[in-house]
């Protein structure tokens, strides 16, 4: 168990808690405190950092509403893997990680042409055996894996980007540089059950929760340019949704 050190300074009007709920936040990302490594109880905490036990809670409290550490009752506090949330917009997962300083980075799994089944030239709009561009990605924020990525594109939009080009970019930017913006898409929020491969690949158990998120992106055209099927471990991933009164 890690004992990290933490001292506070009583003279600086920042609040005892948030000191100690910083330090302890820069112990767990520079990984001296582990994911799954458990903390002594607060009353030994607060004893050995000379704080008070709410001064300690409240600590505890900060870091657990920020999705680092977690209470469970007959396990104690233990550092979780930082939940990324991302909020429902038209853009790549790959700027928001960037946006939101999680380190993305990808390994690219499948990059391959062929002909377009029924399920995807009807969503395309494009005829049955039409060559398309497949790609599958695993995307890992902070170098853990989040999501499963499957995406079909038309071969005249998706250009002749190559696996090194996917590893360093978002598909949108590789998009843009072809000259194809998506200005509009069909998006739908749901659940699955984790299958092997996607287990294997996100360090999950078989029948996992996992979320999904099916896309259908336009062009200034209305022509649908990119079809993205996705699955993330739902421990570490959440969308938000902004809603307003009519």
């Amino acid at each position: 168990m890690t004992v990290p050190d933490v001292r506070v300074d009583r003279s600086n009007p920042i609040p005892l808690y948030y000191q100690v709920a910083q330090q302890l936040e820069s112990a767990i990302e520079s990984g001296e405190l582990a994911v799954g490594e458990r903390l002594e109880n607060e009353i030994a905490l607060a004893d050995r950092y000379g704080l008070s036990r709410p001064t300690m809670r409240s600590a505890i409290g900060h870091l657990v509403d920020k999705g680092l550490l977690v209470r469970q009752r007959g396990v104690g506090t233990q550092v979780i893997r930082r939940s990324v949330e991302r909020p429902v917009r038209l853009t790549s997962l790959f700027e928001d990680l960037v946006s939101a300083e999680q380190l993305p980075s990808t390994r690219v799994l499948l990059l391959e042409r062929l002909p377009a089944d029924d399920g995807v030239a009807n969503q395309l709009g494009i005829s049955v055996g039409t060559e398309v561009v497949h790609l599958e990605r695993l995307r890992f924020a902070r170098e853990e894996p989040l999501a499963v990525l499957r995406n079909w594109l038309p071969v005249a939009v998706a250009g002749d980007f190559s696996s090194t080009d996917l590893e360093e970019h978002g598909l949108y930017t590789l998009l843009g540089r072809t000259g194809t913006r998506i200005e509009e898409a069909k998006q739908r929020i749901g659940a699955t059950a984790a299958e092997a491969k996607e287990a294997r690949l996100l360090g999950v158990r078989k029948g996992a929760p996992l979320l999904t998120m099916e896309r259908l992106s336009y062009n200034a055209k209305g022509r649908a340019v990119e079809l993205g099927n996705h699955a993330y471990d739902s421990s570490r991933y959440s969308f938000t949704i902004t809603l307003q009164s009519p």
